[in-house]
């Protein structure tokens, strides 16, 4: 993974009535670090859907949690050419830790909308936002790897969030 990403299991537990889980906890350090969450959002995207590229300039890390749905989340390190690609679902419960200086993004997989809950560490300023936008599909997102993989047969090529999968 590229530095600062991380992906944390959820521990759900079952029970007759259904299930509970704690998706937060402050004593985190393991995923949190030093940081501390300044907002809470939701987003709800449809199949096929596609939210990318964007980053943050000012420091801002986001964590994000799939309620619904499937989600594939991508970060792309401009420096190293390094692209991580993770999978999160609302049935396998994890956050995944997004460091926003990487430029990242996602798409909705499957045939339902995905509804994901997202945490930052900065509160958004609608007078001057710290985001930096790039088009899903700028050709200028090449990979020399994909998780770590340079034989990976999207490496070397302008990133296709609808590569099929299993090719």
């Amino acid at each position: 993974m590229l530095t600062g990403i991380v992906v944390k299991p959820i521990k759900r537990a079952p029970d007759e009535r259904g299930s509970f889980a704690e998706v937060m906890r402050k004593d985190w350090k393991d995923l949190f670090g030093d940081d501390e969450v300044a907002q809470a959002n939701l987003s709800i995207t449809y199949p096929d859907m596609i939210r990318a590229w964007h980053r943050h300039r000012k420091g801002q890390t986001d964590y994000f949690l799939a309620l619904s749905g499937a989600i594939k989340i991508c970060a792309f390190d401009e420096k190293t050419k390094e692209l991580n690609e993770i999978v999160s679902t609302g049935q396998i419960p994890q956050i995944v830790r997004m460091p926003g200086h990487y430029w990242h993004g996602f798409k909705a997989l499957g045939n339902e909308p995905a509804m994901l809950l997202y945490f930052t560490t900065k509160m958004y300023d609608y007078a001057n936002p710290d985001e930096e936008r790039k088009p899903w599909n700028d050709t200028k997102i090449v990979p020399k790897s994909v998780n770590g993989k340079k034989d990976d047969p999207r490496v070397g090529k302008p990133w296709d969030w609808n590569y099929p999968p299993h090719k």
